[in-house]
């Protein structure tokens, strides 16, 4: 015959057992006396064995309730670590996100921003998926990625956006370049020099960005795209195969031969405006948290008066 044992008995009969007697077990849980000592004697009626000896005194367990509230306490402390688990998930507390990006984590806002995540929710998995933009915003839809983090104009076909903080264009000269003991560089001083860029994200963007400040009729932009990663193309850098063009974040990792200037013009900094995207239906509770914190760190501000992506001369927040 199949015996079905409630919960609630086993609690009862474990707080009799730490308190010592019905009475103190009753008022622990808040419970009537009477209730919980028919609860008690219920169980026992199912196990067909004695848990309890009764006396004026309180309670103490017989040899057999001994053992049986020994197993009974590790399948409560089991079931609450279960419960209390499955409580901190849902808070978003614990569990595990994954998070999209192609720019730089040696510096800047977007790893400031993981790491002040992992401090608060040190319980949550933090993925990371390193990728195109299309490859991002594919791994949105399916499911695969919660959140990308990407430069650029917000667009409508990566779900939910969220303009976030923009960063600094940075010159990447070799170290004996003419141009390296400046501290800022002119745009108009870059005219006649080799650009080294990345075909991968974000070069395209900052390609827009440098024919934007230098091709005017008739001028010639000598740029050479190379199917690398930006840690390559800073490398070809430091080899004197030319400058390049690259997100502040990029500024965190040191490359040989390699120095880093600001790029201006007569307005001041040129910036690149970072943009989060998630999808709608996403009920991950761990990326709930992170939009909570990314909305910390970068407050709406009223339409026209911050970025909407693209370059941007708006001061951004600090990382």
């Amino acid at each position: 015959m199949k015996m079905s044992i409630e919960l609630k008995h086993l609690r009862y009969a474990e707080a009799a057992e730490r308190c010592g007697s019905f009475r103190r077990a009753a008022e622990s849980l808040a419970v009537k006396q009477s209730n919980l000592s028919r609860r008690i004697r219920s169980l026992e009626d199912q196990l067909g064995v004695r848990l309890f000896e009764r006396t004026n005194g309180g309670a103490r367990p017989t040899p057999a309730g001994r053992d049986f509230l020994h197993r009974a306490r590790r399948i409560l402390e089991e079931l609450q670590t279960l419960t209390d688990g499955a409580k901190a998930v849902g808070r978003g507390e614990a569990g595990h996100i994954t998070i999209g990006f192609y720019t730089s984590l040696s510096t800047g806002n977007l790893r400031a921003s993981l790491v002040e995540y992992a401090r608060r929710f040190p319980q949550v998995e933090i993925n990371t998926v390193e990728g195109s933009r299309s490859r991002l915003c594919g791994g949105i839809q399916s499911g695969t990625i919660d959140v990308a983090i990407v430069t650029g104009e917000p667009a409508s076909d990566c779900g939910r956006s969220m303009v976030l903080w923009s960063e600094r264009i940075i010159v990447a000269l070799p170290e004996d370049h003419p141009l390296a003991p400046n501290e800022i560089i002119y745009w108009t001083d870059l005219k006649r020099e080799r650009f080294l860029l990345s075909e991968r994200d974000p070069g395209p963007e900052i390609q827009e960005i440098l024919i934007a400040k230098l091709a005017s009729s008739g001028d010639f932009l000598d740029v050479v795209r190379h199917d690398v990663s930006s840690e390559n193309i800073k490398s070809l850098v430091g080899a004197g195969r030319g400058v390049s063009l690259m997100c502040e974040a990029c500024m965190g990792a040191s490359y040989a031969g390699v120095v880093y200037r600001e790029a201006r013009d007569g307005n001041g900094a040129t910036r690149i405006g970072y943009c989060a995207y998630w999808k709608e239906c996403n009920d991950n509770p761990a990326l709930r948290n992170f939009i909570r914190l990314l909305e910390e760190r970068c407050p709406p501000v009223a339409s026209g008066n911050g970025p909407r992506g693209g370059v941007s001369r708006t001061p951004d927040p600090s990382p």
